[in-house]
């Protein structure tokens, strides 16, 4: 705890696990706004799938970050580690706390541990040229050339984070070293922030995946089949709408698939980026866990969270 330094809150876990509503919750408690940390919810136009909060859950709670990019438009984490920089100092002057929410491990912990990014510059040319390698030959040749290159990096980065090997190889082309060197040495500069994360899992791994699998569900009731068909319509599923939700629903656009084959496939890869998210978080030592399936209510869960804050400082 560093009194001296502005406070920022924030609230991770895997997909399903009840972020969107904790960080509404203490939003109400503590007189906050909050910022998402989700790489899918920042576009435009890909709502159901990225599970982006309505109206009703927002609950009068300020949001940002969230549906403000065109599709199509790459979006790195320096990106979004500038933009949430710019939105936590609009917080705070207007005496608000921020309260950093979602899912994307490496926009939070870039964020929070004040990553400074590599000043490489990007080849669009060589950008182009590997999304087309990706496109044509599969996510694991690209993943095998990162591999050669830079097998830490490799290890950390999987071969489905398309974006990120991308700029890994981006990077190590121009300039010449490897991309996980550059990244240790990024993490000498101290936070700008004092800050509690508080993560969202469950003891039983099958709670959690019932919990995705019924997500996806009401997602298909509330329209996502509409809504990725727009998308694969106007753009192939370019760039951004080739995210899980969207994506597996392609065969079936195709007549290669059944619907029900298409969804169940949706169902497995959620699963699987849980999955992964979860080890991403397991890294970060500093994470307050709060196991979920412990509590028969949703608000003993936020009482566990004021609890957690009030321990580490008070607001």
């Amino acid at each position: 705890m560093n009194m001296n330094k502005p406070f920022v809150l924030a609230v991770c876990g895997p997909t399903a696990s009840g972020k969107t509503w904790l960080g509404v919750e203490l939003a109400l408690a503590y007189n906050g706004e909050i910022i998402s940390a989700d790489s899918i919810q920042i576009y435009k136009g890909m709502d159901i799938a990225s599970a982006k909060p309505t109206i009703e859950e927002m609950n009068g709670i300020p949001h940002h970050l969230i549906d403000f990019l065109d599709r199509g438009v790459v979006f790195s984490a320096a990106d979004y580690v500038k933009l949430a920089n710019e939105k936590i100092q609009d917080v705070l002057r207007r005496g608000k706390l921020p309260i950093i929410v979602g899912g994307t491990g490496l926009y939070i912990d870039s964020l929070l541990n004040n990553i400074k990014f590599s000043d490489a510059k990007s080849d669009e040319t060589y950008r182009a040229e590997l999304y087309e390698i990706a496109r044509v030959q599969g996510n694991s040749v690209l993943h095998d050339m990162l591999e050669k290159a830079d097998p830490e990096a490799a290890e950390s980065i999987h071969e489905n984070n398309l974006v990120r090997v991308v700029r890994a190889l981006e990077v190590i082309k121009a300039t010449g070293r490897r991309f996980s060197e550059l990244k240790a040495e990024s993490r000498s500069e101290e936070s700008p922030y004092d800050s509690i994360v508080i993560g969202l899992n469950t003891s039983d791994r099958c709670v959690l995946y019932e919990k995705i699998n019924q997500r996806v569900d009401k997602m298909v009731e509330d329209g996502l089949i509409d809504e990725a068909y727009e998308l694969w319509q106007k753009s192939g599923m370019k760039t951004a709408a080739n995210a899980i939700g969207y994506k597996e629903l392609i065969p079936y656009f195709e007549n290669i698939m059944t619907l029900t084959e298409c969804i169940d496939k949706i169902k497995q890869e959620t699963r699987r980026y849980a999955k992964r998210q979860l080890t991403w978080f397991r890294r970060n030592e500093r994470i307050r866990w709060i196991i979920i399936d412990d509590f028969s209510k949703k608000y003993e869960i936020l009482e566990k969270s004021k609890k957690a804050i009030a321990n580490y400082r008070i607001i």
